[in-house]
C-alpha cells in the first residue's frame, strides 16, 4: 500500500510572508512580556533599593544637623516609666547581675525597707554591678528624672513612695548664675597660685657658703627675714591652703602636732609647699621662720 503525496503547509506567497512575520513577532512579544513581568516584581536582593527615594535622601543628607530649640521653653521632664524603659529595663526586667526584677515584690522588699533616700543614693552613685545613673550622664537624665524612675520601679515592687517634687523653674537659672561666681573664685585662686609661683621663682637663694655656716646670731630676726623673703608669698594670703599669717583658726590644727613635726613639714615640704618654701636657706633659719609665724598666733 503506497502513501499519498505530501503537500507543504505554505502554498501561497501570502502564507509565506505571514509565517515569516509570525516567526519574528511572536518571540519578540514573549521577550517583552517577560521583561515587563520581571521589572514589576518585588526585588529583595542587596542593592536593589539603592535608587529608592529614601536611600537617595539618606545618601545626600548633610552630616551635621541643626536642632533649634527655644532656650526659654520650659523643660519637659521624662516620666519614671519613660526613664525605666530607656535605661533601667535592660537589667531590671530580667534581673541581670542581681538587679531586683521589675514588679517582683520579693526582690524589692529588702530594698524598699532601706528607704527612698538610700535607693535614690544607690541609683545616682551606683552600687555593685549597677553603674552610677544606670550608665547615663546628668546631661542625659537629671537627678529628678532618675528619682522618678526609682519611685516608678519601687512602687511597682510594693512601695508607696510619693512622686518626687519637680525642680523649681528658677533653680536652673540660679545654678547657672552661681557658676560664673564659682568660676571667678577659681580664677582668683589660680591668680594667687600664679603669683605665689612667680614669687618663689624670685626667692633670693642663700649662697652655699652661707648655707654651710652657723645659725644667724639673731634667730628671731633671721626668721622674720626669711618669712618676708619666702614664706609670705603663700602664707600672707593663704594661697594653696597655706595657713594665713596671724590666723589662729588656720594654725590651730597644725599646732596640735609636735613642733618637730611642724619643722619637718617646713624643711621637707608638705602638699603644695616645696621643701624650705623653695629656698636653700639653712635649716636653722627655716625653723626660725616657723617660730616667727607660730609666735604671731599665740
Amino acid at each position: 500500500m503506497s502513501e499519498g503525496p505530501h503537500e507543504a503547509p505554505i502554498k501561497t506567497p501570502g502564507q509565506l510572508i505571514a509565517a515569516v512575520i509570525a516567526g519574528f513577532a511572536i518571540p519578540i512579544a514573549v521577550i517583552i512580556m517577560l521583561a515587563v513581568y520581571v521589572n514589576n516584581t518585588t526585588r529583595n536582593g542587596a542593592g536593589t533599593d539603592s535608587l529608592s527615594e529614601e536611600s537617595v535622601a539618606q545618601r545626600i543628607a548633610p552630616v551635621a544637623q541643626v536642632d533649634i530649640r527655644d532656650a526659654n521653653a520650659p523643660h519637659v521632664y521624662k516620666t519614671g516609666e519613660e526613664v525605666f524603659k530607656a535605661v533601667c529595663t535592660t537589667c531590671h526586667t530580667a534581673g541581670v547581675a542581681g538587679a531586683p526584677k521589675f514588679g517582683n515584690a520579693g526582690d524589692w522588699g529588702p530594698r524598699i525597707g532601706q528607704g527612698y533616700d538610700t535607693l535614690l543614693h544607690n541609683a545616682l552613685n551606683g552600687k555593685g554591678a549597677m553603674p552610677a545613673r544606670g550608665g547615663t550622664s546628668p546631661d542625659d537624665y537629671s537627678d529628678f528624672e532618675i528619682a522618678r524612675a526609682v519611685v516608678y520601679m519601687a512602687n511597682n515592687g510594693g512601695a508607696k513612695f510619693d512622686e518626687p517634687a519637680q525642680p523649681v523653674a528658677g533653680a536652673a537659672a540660679a545654678a547657672s548664675a552661681a557658676a560664673p561666681a564659682s568660676g571667678a573664685a577659681a580664677s582668683t585662686d589660680n591668680n594667687q597660685a600664679a603669683a605665689a609661683v612667680a614669687a618663689l621663682a624670685n626667692v633670693p637663694q642663700a649662697s652655699s657658703e652661707a648655707a654651710a655656716g652657723t645659725q644667724s646670731a639673731d634667730a628671731s630676726q633671721a626668721g622674720k627675714t626669711l618669712y618676708t623673703q619666702v614664706c609670705q608669698a603663700c602664707h600672707a594670703a593663704g594661697v594653696l591652703n597655706a595657713p594665713k599669717f596671724g590666723d589662729k583658726d588656720a594654725w590651730a590644727p597644725r599646732l596640735k602636732e609636735p613642733m618637730d613635726t611642724v619643722y619637718n613639714y617646713a624643711l621637707h615640704g608638705k602638699g603644695a609647699m616645696p621643701p624650705k618654701g623653695g629656698s636653700n636657706a639653712p635649716d636653722a633659719d627655716v625653723k626660725a621662720a616657723v617660730d616667727y609665724m607660730v609666735a604671731a598666733v599665740k
